[in-house]
């Protein structure tokens, strides 16, 4: 069983910067797929940044592009980075780590078809 575990929220100004982490532990697939999703109020879940967990591009929804960087270590545990910064008021969320064993999800348009979430850590950016 994979569990993932989320820190680093917190509440910001607008213009400041934010990292987040998911430290994710049991057996994940070489080929998995992990990604950062978020969610507002009132709103659906979104996709922010994705990554395949060994070899590959990642990928980033248009709203966060040039701001959030997605990065990986898996040196020892497999964990999971989002480093958010020029964070704006509209970025304030839930935001969400996941995996997904199956490569596809890392491929084409965005799927919420994720297997294993984290429980969410808060984002509130201030204006």
């Amino acid at each position: 069983q994979v569990q993932l575990v989320e820190s680093g929220g917190g509440s910001v100004q607008a213009g400041g910067s934010l990292r987040l982490s998911c430290a994710a532990s049991g057996y994940i697939s070489s080929s998995a797929c992990m990604g950062w999703f978020r969610q507002a109020p009132g709103k659906e879940r979104e996709g922010v940044a994705r990554i395949p967990i060994r070899f590959g591009t990642t990928f980033y929804a248009d709203s966060v592009k040039d701001r959030f960087t997605i990065s990986r270590d898996n040196a020892q545990q497999h964990i999971l980075y989002l480093q958010m910064n020029s964070l704006k008021p509209e970025d304030t969320a839930m935001y969400y780590c996941a995996a997904e064993d199956r490569p596809s999800n890392c491929i084409g348009g965005w799927t919420n078809a994720f297997r294993y979430w984290g429980q969410g850590t808060q984002v509130t950016v201030s204006s």
